[in-house]
């Protein structure tokens, strides 16, 4: 009876690391995905300001990715507990 609680106990450590990995996936997708559509919305509008409006697309993508990965890794940690 332990060692079946033990592996119940451990499968749902898994299963909630995974979970949390994906959502923190999706956020991060999502969250990019607005970024570069508004982005391209700007330089549609002002097309004399794409590099601009490019530089800080990337630099708020890049902090997104940190952020995922960041949560990603703490899910992984969760999970070898």
């Amino acid at each position: 009876m332990l060692t079946t609680m033990l592996f119940l106990d451990a499968s749902l450590a898994l299963l909630g690391a995974g979970m949390g990995a994906g959502v923190v996936t999706l956020g991060a997708a999502f969250g990019i995905g607005k970024i570069g559509a508004a982005a391209m919305e700007a330089i549609a509008r002002q097309p004399e300001a794409s590099s601009k409006v490019q530089t800080a697309m990337i630099i708020a993508a890049a902090l997104i990715e940190g952020l995922a990965l960041f949560g990603v890794l703490v899910c992984l940690l969760i999970a070898t507990k």
